[in-house]
């Protein structure tokens, strides 16, 4: 009896596999070169079987994707026109972010480019108009298996869902992004950061005194302004200005480190620890930035920072704080010396809502000096 020619299947630990090469116009639609699928059998003439269904089914929708004609094209406009060239997903991405200009922004460009592996990780390497349902509703899985709140969950499809959107608009793709419209699950809440108590705080800014180094000085300067520790990493000489009547930081963005919004480029009025870790660093820097050690004209490394700055702190004041809570804490202190909402806002780079705020040039120097000037802890 004539054995049967099967070319495709191919036998492992004694299972036979199905083992098929996409044609070649059709690779960066499924993002790979092969379909492999275990037939779950020993048994030669039932894989055969199994996967002469499988080749079949393949094989006609490959022919329908190489051949699709539309109701208004010619066929002869089909067979003579090149496939249109949609772009994988990486390249999606880079593309996205270039165009967004923001190829300069270090945070931006890594958070992409994470949200995009993971997908790809998940799904392939594919052009993104080979995504499907299934791919998204997997990514959201991973997202919340991994216990990821459902405020990161949504903020993850947000970004790939942009991504494919600007790569669809760019190259005519007319179908249904398959990453909108998702049920995000039941991730967990926001994790809620608490306020570092009044006597936590002495404690950090003696040490901080006592031990007067590069991460003291920052770590001083975050608990008596509130502010974003990249807006603290990125700081040069001349955002400072020291003053007889009042010293203040001049916060604006830079080449190296842009700030998260616009209302984050603000006027902080200097008082306590805060202004002598500045004039220390000031003083003690050989180059324009405050914190070489973590900022360079062209990287801010302010996650580097974090790590060591929280690391430090577990030791003094638990694990319960990191140095982000200094900026709860410059909200409540604030809030305890009956200081109006908007200056709050105003000092702590906080949006605030309504229309009146955008009239008018804010608050003074002065006024703001007022109620830092209250909250300035005496050790």
């Amino acid at each position: 009896m004539t054995k049967i020619n099967a070319p495709y299947l191919l036998k492992r630990n004694g299972i036979f596999h199905l083992h098929k090469r996409v044609p070649q116009q059709l690779i960066r639609h499924y993002g790979k070169q092969f379909i492999r699928k275990s037939l779950r059998t020993s048994d030669r003439k039932e894989a055969i079987r199994f996967a002469s269904n499988l080749v079949a089914a393949m094989e006609k929708e490959w022919n329908e994707q190489i051949l699709s004609i539309t109701p208004d094209t010619s066929v002869f406009t089909t067979l003579e026109k090149q496939i249109p060239s949609v772009p994988l997903l990486s390249e999606a991405g880079q593309f996205y972010v270039a165009m967004k200009g923001r190829a300069e922004d270090e945070r931006f460009v890594r958070y992409t480019s994470r949200v995009v592996s993971e997908v790809i990780g998940l799904a392939g390497d594919k052009s993104v108009s080979a995504y499907t349902r299934h791919d998204a509703l997997a990514f959201r899985n991973a997202l919340l298996q991994r216990g990821s709140a459902n405020a990161t969950v949504k903020r993850n499809f947000e970004c790939i869902r942009a991504i494919w959107n600007f790569a669809a608009r760019e190259h005519g793709v007319d179908i249904v992004n398959p990453f909108s419209n998702m049920n995000y699950g039941n991730g967990r809440g926001p994790l809620k950061r608490k306020s570092i108590p009044i006597e936590h705080i002495k404690k950090v800014q003696t040490l901080c005194y006592d031990m007067d180094d590069e991460i003291r000085w920052l770590v001083a300067i975050l608990s008596d302004t509130g502010m974003r520790l990249s807006e603290a990493v990125g700081l040069i000489k001349s955002d400072i200005q020291l003053n007889d009547n009042v010293s203040f930081i001049g916060l604006k963005p830079h080449s190296w480190r842009q700030l998260k919004t616009a209302g984050s480029q603000r006027d902080l009025p200097l008082v306590g620890a805060a202004l002598w870790a500045v004039k220390r660093a000031k003083q003690s820097s050989k180059t324009e930035f405050l914190f070489p050690k973590y900022c360079t004209e062209h990287l801010c490394k302010s996650d580097y920072a974090s790590n060591t700055l929280n690391k430090w702190l577990r030791q003094i004041i638990g694990d319960e704080f990191v140095v982000h809570s200094f900026r709860h804490s410059f909200r409540d202190r604030l809030r305890e010396v009956h200081c109006p909402s908007d200056i709050v806002d105003e000092l702590g780079g906080w949006k605030t809502h309504g229309i009146g705020v955008n009239y008018g040039l804010g608050h003074s120097l002065d006024k703001k000096f007022e109620f830092i000037s209250k909250i300035k802890i005496v050790l």
